[in-house]
Order: C-alpha cells, then sequence, then structure tokens
C-alpha cells in the first residue's frame, strides 16, 4: 500500500478526514425526516434544504459563476442537490430506513464505473471491490427480516445514487474555477438545484405543508449544517482527492443512521449488524489507499 499522501503534514489525510464529516452529518437526514418533518413533502424537503443554505453562501462570498461556469454550476446544482435531494427524500420516506440506505451505499460502485467513462481513467478493481464489500457491509447493519421494499422507493433509491454518482463525477472533471473558494462553488450548487426545484415542488406537491416548530428545527439543520456546511467540505474534497477514494466515504452516512437509530429510537445491533460495521469501515479505509501494483493507475490528487 503506498501511505506517503495519507500521512504527510498537509497531506491528503487531514482533507479526508475533514470530507469524511459530511457523510457522517447527512447519516442524520434519516431520523430528522422520519422524525421531525412533516410527511408526504420530499421535494419541499429538498427546497429548504437547499435555496437558503445556497443564498446565505452567495450573500456570505459575493461571488459568482464567469463564462462557462454558469452553465457548469447548473449542471451540477441539478444533479448534486436539484434531482438528489427529492430522490433521497422520495426514498426516506417510502422505504425502511436500512433499505434506503443500502441502495445510497451503491455510490462508489458506480463512482468507479463512471470515472473510467467521465475520466478516462482506468478501472480501479481495488476500489470497486470494497465498494461492493461496503455495500454488503452496510447491509448487514441495517437491512431486517422485516425490511419492506417499495418499487417506487427503490426507484428514487436507486436513482439517487446514479445522479450523485454523476455529479461527482463531473464535479471531479470540471473542478474549481480559480476565484471560488469552497463555499461559493457550494452555494452555487445549492441555488441552482433549489431555483429547480422551486416550479418542480409547485407542481407536483402545491402548497407547502403545515411547519411546525419541530419541523422549522428539522429544516435549519439540514439546510445549514446539513446543506451548507456538509457540501463546502463535501465539494472541496472532491476537487482535491480521487473521486473514487471519496466515494466511499458516503458509506459514513448509513453508519451514522444506524448508530443514531441505536442511541435515539431504542433499536438494537446485534452480532451481524456488528460484522457489518467491520465490513463498512473497512471497505472505508481501504478505499483510501492505493495497492502498490497499481501505482501508474492511481489517481492525480490535487492540492
Amino acid at each position: 500500500m503506498n501511505l506517503s499522501s495519507l500521512d504527510r503534514p498537509g497531506g491528503a489525510l487531514p482533507r479526508t478526514a475533514l470530507t469524511a464529516l459530511a457523510p457522517a452529518v447527512w447519516g442524520t437526514t434519516y431520523v430528522v425526516t422520519t422524525e421531525l418533518l412533516p410527511q408526504g413533502h420530499p421535494l419541499f424537503a429538498g427546497l429548504l434544504r437547499a435555496l437558503p443554505a445556497g443564498l446565505v453562501a452567495l450573500a456570505l462570498t459575493r461571488t459568482l459563476p464567469r463564462g462557462a461556469w454558469w452553465g457548469k454550476a447548473a449542471v451540477l446544482g441539478v444533479l448534486n442537490i436539484g434531482l438528489f435531494f427529492p430522490l433521497l427524500f422520495t426514498a426516506a420516506e417510502r422505504l425502511p430506513g436500512g433499505v434506503a440506505a443500502t441502495l445510497a451505499a451503491a455510490q462508489p460502485v458506480v463512482v468507479a464505473f463512471l470515472a473510467v467513462v467521465v475520466l478516462s481513467e482506468r478501472l480501479s478493481w481495488w476500489r470497486l471491490a470494497w465498494g461492493v464489500v461496503g455495500v454488503a457491509g452496510v447491509g448487514l447493519v441495517v437491512l431486517g427480516p422485516d425490511a419492506t421494499f417499495d418499487a417506487v422507493g427503490i426507484l428514487a433509491g436507486l436513482g439517487g445514487a446514479a445522479v450523485m454518482a454523476l455529479g461527482v463525477t463531473l464535479t471531479k472533471r470540471w473542478g474549481r474555477p480559480a476565484g471560488a473558494g469552497p463555499t461559493a462553488f457550494a452555494g452555487w450548487q445549492l441555488t441552482a438545484g433549489g431555483l429547480f426545484l422551486v416550479p418542480v415542488t409547485a407542481l407536483v406537491e402545491g402548497a407547502p405543508p403545515a411547519v411546525d416548530p419541530a419541523a422549522v428545527l428539522g429544516y435549519l439543520w439540514l439546510g445549514l449544517v446539513g446543506g451548507l456546511a456538509a457540501y463546502v467540505l463535501w465539494f472541496r474534497g472532491v476537487t482535491t482527492l480521487p473521486v473514487t477514494s471519496v466515494a466511499v466515504l458516503g458509506l459514513f452516512s448509513p453508519l451514522v443512521a444506524a448508530l443514531l437509530g441505536t442511541v435515539l429510537l431504542g433499536q438494537t445491533l446485534g452480532a451481524t449488524q456488528l460484522v457489518g460495521f467491520a465490513l463498512a469501515l473497512a471497505a472505508i479505509v481501504a478505499g483510501q489507499l492505493t495497492p502498490a501494483a497499481s501505482k501508474l493507475d492511481k489517481e492525480r490528487i490535487t492540492s
């Protein structure tokens, strides 16, 4: 294994740790959605998670896209935010959290193949294999014998994994333009995704739901912490680390969701779940490493 880039000061390890905070925070989405938000309004939830946070980022940075980046920011915003959020919330509402989380965990496998097509990289069998192990581990953690399967929810979960995988891969391909910091970059995408959701939400869901104090807290958490703060860290990681390595960090999300279910909802973790945890954590760590025999295929890490 080549560990030099992880161990050197200022190298990939600090950036990886900060990037991992984003999916860890996203792991709270399942419990917040089911326990605090009004049900049946996934588009509205996605809209409130995206647009206010994006506008806050724009106000703080006062930086707008230039030239071709108007179009690129719009595409990335629709993929990473505008399409992904409603698919995520739809899966979370129509499926048990475990099923939705397992479908979302397939994202690293999709990214491994997209990196070949979009980034012209050689297929990383190492990270592909560990991506599959990660999905299996998550499945052991969160899938129970009483898991139910809803066709719309399954399609939403798979669609969410696919659109975010494409968005992450295109983000890596296009990078971040000079003069735009991570906060501005995240703000462009959150705003573009939120604006995309405005007419879609109005047409599909109509009037917004009644919002009680608990829902207000939920939306604030998802927007400011799970939206703005998390995406600043996430997009910084995507643009400075190998995209397949970053994608594997997404496994933290269902693991955190399972832990919250244990702590807050009284769920239990048995021996099978603990084995799944170990497999998923092993996949996360292995996904950050490059086999010595594959050094020539190693993705370039930009500073």
